[in-house]
């Protein structure tokens, strides 16, 4: 078995891994990066982030070409679906920045190894090769980026065809009936929002009072107004719904579950299972060389990204926190700089969150429910779209922006941005609270006009006036 050694071997090649490695590489250690798939890039770029966004982004132009450009003066004639041609754009485009990170990787002089790696001691792993090859990498430290899967529910096992996870609804070969989504996360609504945009009638069954919701979701307010608008797109949702089972009849799903105190039915051509992810940490081999694993099955690990185990560190979904690609992103360099003996730290109470429908959904920092619970008095401050000039003209004018502040200070404690383009947007108010920013600070920047971002302007306008007359 052939046998080689490196400073740092990452495990995983998703955005916490292969960003990881690179910020390793740069920092002069000899690096190697691990993953299954030959494309490397992971979940994100193969099946999660990057495809689910290029069909949001086509299906959200279909729809408006079938249902708003009239009003600007652009008129179709035959507008039709081209469902195989969106999906091979998709592909194209995972295609290129698969092979993109391959090439960042070849110009870091990172090694790429194709194949599931094991732990076969404290600081060596086995990989085994698609051929069945095996070859030992030791490695003086060792980076665990396995990232997460989807969840199962036991009376609703994937088929892949009538019963299906986010993998599955990025391929669907055409445009189903029907669908129940089960979960209204930033997933369950981001797929749901695709195929109810081609055509499908789409219904949310939700566990919670709000969708997106949870101890790190949405603000209540902004998460009512994003469930408001995609009605009005003809999704149905179905809040504080407990899914108690599902049959086969008619040639459909018939999801049973509990609403309001009754016993309700839902038939659908496809059932969407999106309520959550579980860290992947299948065949690792972490349990049998002393790393522990916390109560839902991450792998734990301190303020450092260090593990039980001497020099082996885990980032991204596998361990704590949300699992959104850019925490991920953060994770990786940081733990990179810590090996190379650099500071290395991630702020996590800085990191936005994103439900990237139409409009788009985004948010950092506190919520006022948080704030409450914290008993810290804050001020808001709001701006509605329907008064952005831009928005207005580009006919996406749904939505607002809300800024918490704190009552004495005026430092910016949340940002919560219903609207077009909120995922660009959420960067100005996170950069304002990494460097400790108040709400007059981004009222007295001055903003371009007429653009997006004066709403956030205007929003924090709105905070410093009530904070002035109290």
């Amino acid at each position: 078995m052939a046998e080689t050694a490196f400073d740092v071997v990452v495990i995983g090649a998703g955005p916490g891994g292969y960003i990881a490695a690179i910020r390793a590489a740069q920092l002069g250690l000899k690096t190697a990066c691990i993953d299954r798939e030959s494309r490397f890039g992971g979940t994100c770029l193969r099946v999660g982030c990057i495809p689910s966004k290029a069909l949001l982004d086509a299906s959200e132009k279909f729809y408006h070409a079938s249902h708003g450009y009239a009003q600007m003066g652009i008129s179709f004639d035959g507008l039709k679906l081209d469902l195989a041609a969106m999906m091979a754009r998709k592909e194209k485009i995972v295609e290129q920045l698969t092979s993109g990170v391959s090439g960042l990787l070849k110009k870091n002089k990172i090694e790429k190894i194709v194949g599931a790696a094991r732990f076969s001691g404290p600081n060596m792993l086995e990989v085994t090769g698609a051929d069945g090859s095996k070859t030992a990498v030791t490695g003086k430290h060792i980076i665990i980026a396995t990232g997460s899967a989807p969840m199962e529910l036991p009376f609703l096992k994937y088929d892949g065809k009538t019963v299906i996870n986010s993998d599955h609804g990025i391929a669907l070969g055409k445009v189903p009936e029907s669908m129940v989504v089960i979960g209204g996360g930033a997933i369950g609504l981001e797929l749901g929002s695709v195929w109810c945009r081609l055509g499908a009638k789409v219904t949310v069954l939700e566990m919670l009072p709000q969708v997106v919701g949870g101890g790190g979701g949405a603000d209540e307010e902004a998460a009512r107004g994003l469930e408001k608008v995609l009605k009005k797109q003809g999704m149905t949702f179905f809040l504080q719904a407990k899914v108690t089972g599902a049959k086969d009849e008619g040639g459909k799903k018939v999801v049973a579950f509990e609403w309001e105190g009754k016993q309700m039915t839902e038939a659908a051509e496809v059932v969407l299972v999106a309520v959550g992810r579980r860290a992947f940490t299948d065949g690792l081999g972490a349990k049998e060389v002393g790393i522990k694993l916390d109560e839902r099955g991450r792998v734990a690990i301190n303020d450092h990204f260090q593990t039980s185990i001497p020099g082996v560190y885990a980032i991204g979904d596998c361990v704590a926190g949300p699992m959104l690609a850019h925490k991920a992103e953060e994770e990786g360099v940081a733990c990179a700089e810590l090996i190379a003996g650099r500071a290395g730290h991630v702020n996590y109470n800085v990191i936005p969150g994103v439900v990237y429908t139409n409009p788009e959904l985004a948010w950092v920092g506190l919520t006022e429910e948080q704030a409450k619970a914290k008993k810290i008095e804050y001020v808001t401050g709001k701006f509605q779209f329907r008064a952005n000039g831009r928005a207005l003209c580009m006919d996406e004018a749904e939505g607002f922006v809300k800024i918490l502040a704190d009552a004495k200070s005026d430092r910016v404690l949340g940002v919560h941005i219903l609207g077009p383009q909120a995922s660009s947007m959420i960067s100005e108010a996170a950069a304002v609270m990494e460097f400790a920013g108040s709400a007059e600070d981004i009222a007295r920047t001055c903003h371009a006009h007429p653009t997006l971002p004066e709403a956030i302007k205007e929003a924090a306008l709105a905070v410093h006036k009530r904070t002035l007359n109290g």
